[in-house]
Formats: C-alpha cells, structure tokens, sequence
C-alpha cells in the first residue's frame, strides 16, 4: 500500500480536516489543530506531501519521525497541527486495512466509555446555579465554568482584578448550593498573571475547585511554579504545547496535575501516548483539549480508550452549551455520546466518515479576527 494523496479541507465548522489517500480503496480521515491559521497548516502539510507521496503508511512512527526531522528548523506549533492532521489519518487507515479499531493500534481498551466534561459560559451568579444543576440532573458530575466578564461600548471587556472578586464570590456560593461531590473547575484561558491566580484562588475556601485551567501564559514554566507554591488548587495546563519536550517540565516538576494534551496540536496519536507514559510515571491523569469536532472527538476518544490514566474529555456538546461542531450531515458516521459519556467505537479505523462533497463545497470563511478582548484602558489582554 503507497500513499497517493494528501487533502486538506478546511470546513465552515472552523476544523481542518485531512484526507490520506492510498493506491487501495482504503483513506484516512485527520484532523489537524489550529483550523483559524489554516493557511498556515495547508503549506505545512503541502510540504510534506511533496515526499510523503509513495511510502507506506503502515510506517505511522517512521513517517512521523520524518516529517518531525526532516529539516533542520523541526517542531513548533503549526508544524505540529500538520503533523496530528496526517498522524491520525494514518491511524485510521492502518486500522482499516487490520480490521481493527485505532484504540486497537495502541495498546487496547482499558475503558467501555469516554467520560466528558460539560462547559457553561453563564454570566451571572443565578444562570451559572442553573445550569450547573441542570447538567448535575442529567447525569454530568464533571463541570467547567467560565470567568466573570463585561462589555464597553457594545465591545468585550475584561478587567481581571474585577473579574476574580465577583468570580470567586460566584463559585464560593455555587460550592455551597450543590455541595461537596460534584466535580468543578473554570478555565481562566491565559488570562491572569501570577498574582491574580493567587489572589484569585485565595479568595475562595479550600475544596471551592477541583481544577483551575490555564490561569496564566505557559510559555514560562517558572512562573506556574511560582503560582504553584502560592495555591492549592489542582492546575489543568497543556492544551496549547506541540511536544512531548515542551510538556516536559509540567510534568516532570510537578507543575500541572492534569495533562490537557490536544491530539490535534501535539503531533497526533503517536505523539499523544508519549506523552500519556510520561504522565503516568508521575500519577498525572490526561484531560484532553477538545474544542474542534468530530475528527478531534474521535482519535480523542481511542486515546482515552488506550490508556490507564484519563480523568475526563472536554466535550462542547451538552444541555449548556451547543456549539454546533458535530453536523450529521457532514459527518454521517461518527462517535455517538449517551448523557455524558462517549462510547468507544469498534468501527475499524477511528469510526468516522465525511460527506467529501459537501466539506468541499462549504469551506472556512478566514476572517478578521473578531473584536479583540480589552481592558477598560483600552490595552489588549489574552482572547
């Protein structure tokens, strides 16, 4: 079997999804990250068309070790969503040929199910009580929340020391109103620094979250074990790295205690249990990125099937909050989720189809980024 073909087809749905073709009637279907730099994407995997064009694709390790290689400038984060585009439709195709469910290829199912996380973005104190107890009713144990924020002048607004006090006061009360058991975290999306995550955290009693996810830039591993020394919450971090190498420190230091690799922005499946081994030496369970769509959602799922040490898949698909990322018209084949679970699939490959025609006929709009979000002294902070 020789690879004839590499396709890209970025879809309105804001995901880049890649075709492998092969000289059989067997393809792969991928998905790489970063859909809103597509055109950055697309000249990576452009590039490695050019030579991945006749080799095997049984050879998923030997051709992610080229692609990663083959210049002297390797790595990086748009070379990476390349990369996890064409590993997870190597995936697919291998298993295919075998018969056999990718999860299969990396070492088998520890799990019958998937269990997710649901969001809700409420922006006042009374909607987040409800939503919560409206996904805690219909069997979500697992909830992420959303900080406080405003608008000025019909534009977003974030002012941070604004936004932890009100935030705090909110979580502190919803603790209370649906006590101990229930899961909780909130994703502060990068936009704190170290003293607002402390101060932030200190605001609240001990036990108020079970997880604070990216409260600060990640780019310096020294400023989380700063933060790290002054809370005690669990920190959830990842979801932007490319690498085993930059996952590496969070790791090995003790930094992160959830693992929010996304398998579509550090190198695919081949990429992700790397770094899923390197977790569980250290007792770090995986919390998976996952905010693209059914591709994402599917090789997220056999990677979480595979391995031993897994807490909960981001999933934005539930009684709070509908996204619209799973189309059954462009994805007629895809993972099936019961309440709060996905099922794991015994299709051979990832168990995913794609109406071809009609993601080629419905692509991505690329667009100026929306309004940007700004403090009220008009300075721009982390979208």
């Amino acid at each position: 079997m020789k690879i004839t073909a590499i396709k890209t087809y970025p879809v309105w749905l804001g995901q880049l999804l890649v075709k492998v073709e092969t000289d059989t009637e067997i393809y792969g279907w991928g998905e790489a990250g970063m859909p809103h730099r597509s055109r950055a994407v697309i000249g990576a995997l452009q590039h490695f068309s050019d030579y991945l064009i006749g080799a095997d694709p049984m050879r998923i390790g030997g051709l992610w070790q080229e692609m990663y290689r083959n210049q002297y400038f390797e790595g990086g984060r748009v070379l990476a969503a390349a990369i996890a585009g064409i590993d997870i439709a190597l995936h697919d195709i291998v298993g295919k040929a075998l018969g056999v469910p990718a999860y299969q290829l990396l070492g088998g199912s520890h799990r019958d199910y998937v269990p997710c996380f649901a969001t809700t973005s409420a922006g006042s104190l009374d909607q987040l009580i409800e939503d919560v107890k409206l996904l805690l009713n219909n069997g979500w144990n697992a909830i992420r929340t959303w900080m406080a924020r405003g608008r000025l002048d019909g534009q977003p607004l974030y002012e941070p020391r604004e936004s932890i006090g009100l935030t705090a006061q909110w979580l502190t009360q919803l603790r209370q109103e649906i006590g101990p058991e229930p899961v909780i975290g909130i994703d502060y999306h990068h936009r704190l620094s170290v003293a607002e995550a402390a101060s932030f955290c200190q605001r609240m009693p001990a036990g108020t979250l079970d997880f604070l996810e990216e409260p600060i830039r990640d780019e310096t591993p020294e400023a989380y074990e700063s933060l790290r020394t002054m809370i005690d919450v669990p920190l959830a971090i990842g979801e932007e790295f490319s690498s085993k190498w930059t996952f590496l420190p969070y790791i090995e230091r003790g930094i992160t205690n959830f693992v929010r690799l996304d398998v579509c922005n550090v190198g695919g499946l081949t990429e992700a249990m790397k770094i899923a081994s390197m977790a569980e030496s250290h007792y770090i369970d995986l919390m998976p990125h996952n905010p693209l769509g059914v591709i994402c959602t599917a090789a997220s799922a056999h990677l979480a099937a595979a391995v031993p040490n897994f807490a909960w898949l981001e999933i934005r698909d539930s009684p709070t909050e509908q996204l619209g990322h799973y189309s059954q018209e462009l994805f007629p084949i895809q993972p099936q989720r019961e309440g709060s679970h996905i099922l794991v699939s015994d299709r051979p490959g990832i168990g995913v189809e794609v109406d071809e025609h009609l993601a080629a006929q419905r692509p991505l709009e690329i667009r100026k980024p929306g309004p940007l979000l700004r403090r009220r002294d008009g300075s721009l902070t982390n979208s």
